[in-house]
């Protein structure tokens, strides 16, 4: 383990911060849990009051940080690549100004060109972005994360749940590579204060490539007992997918048209590197699947409990 460091995690309260924060507290490290609403924080760590949209809020949340987490990200908007762009920059500036020595970024997988959805293109922005300042970024690209709460999860889940049959655009026989969360907080944990791991760009996933399809399937097994009976068809665009998405599950639209832009994009793991930085096999796509269900169980339990 790296010796203890004060570490800055924003978007604590989300899907990845909320867990990263209680492993990094558990590792011995001085956390800091930035959110822009420090009086509602309940979790563990300090809490920090600080947005990324605010850069005047910024310095002191990163005064005597040594690695800052960067979690971010404004798919709920319209103009989120404007927005995480312009927070980016910021960051990225105000962190160097604090002398922070390490930014620890979560982006998207993909092969960079021109077909780049506008979200995994964003993603790209912000890796560089957070550098300007002359701060050493560490990216991890990842494809979809597994995991109870965490939005393509909760798509996955709720079609297999709510809809006995499906009509699939094309776009579900895409290739991806899906990660557990419990593997992506391990791997973020596992580059903080590395020094093999600054300025280093890694692809991590789970050990297997699917189609989106073959997700649906294998979580269907695991929630309905059975496969979807799906039927593809040639043409749904993105406008027309995240429609449906919205009459089915509970994910707002824009969230998951934004979402869908990238599933035409084949998003899998070209190299192992991390394995060499952060080593252990990561889990396979049916037991993160049996993780998240479970962890789902028991905070529906607790839910029922307070009431």
């Amino acid at each position: 383990m790296t010796q203890p460091l004060t570490v800055l995690v924003t978007g604590a309260t989300g899907f990845v911060g909320r867990r990263l924060v209680s492993e990094l507290v558990e590792r011995g490290h001085d956390v800091r849990a930035m959110t822009r609403r420090p009086e509602q924080y309940d979790g563990e760590g300090t809490a920090v009051g600080a947005d990324v949209g605010d850069p005047a809020s910024l310095a002191e949340a990163l005064e005597g940080v040594d690695v800052a987490i960067y979690l971010v990200h404004s798919l709920d908007r319209e103009d989120f690549e404007r927005v995480d762009a312009e927070a980016a920059s910021s960051f990225g500036t105000v962190a160097a100004e604090a002398g922070v020595q390490q930014i620890v970024y979560l982006g998207g997988l993909g092969a960079d060109g021109d077909d780049l959805s506008s979200h995994l293109r964003s993603r790209r922005e912000v890796e560089g972005l957070l550098g300007t300042g002359g701060v050493p970024v560490t990216v991890l690209r990842a494809a979809i994360v597994v995991g109870h709460g965490g939005i393509s999860w909760e798509l996955t889940r709720q079609l297999v749940k709510n809809l006995p049959a499906m009509v699939v655009p094309k776009w579900t026989a895409t290739k991806t590579q899906p990660i557990a969360v419990d593997d992506v907080i391990r791997y973020l944990a596992g580059v903080i204060g590395n020094d093999a791991a600054l300025g280093e760009t890694f692809e991590i996933g789970g050990p297997e490539a699917m189609t989106y399809k073959d997700m649906l399937q294998i979580a269907g097994e695991q929630i309905q007992g059975r496969r979807t009976p799906m039927m593809t068809v040639p043409v749904l665009s993105p406008g027309l997918s995240s429609r449906w998405l919205a009459l089915v599950t509970d994910v707002d639209a824009t969230t998951g048209r934004n979402l869908i832009d990238s599933m035409g994009v084949e998003v899998v793991v070209t190299e192992q590197r991390i394995l060499d930085v952060v080593p252990g096999e990561p889990l396979t796509y049916e037991e993160a699947v049996r993780r998240a269900l479970a962890e789902r169980k028991v905070a529906l339990a607790e839910q029922s409990d307070d009431a």
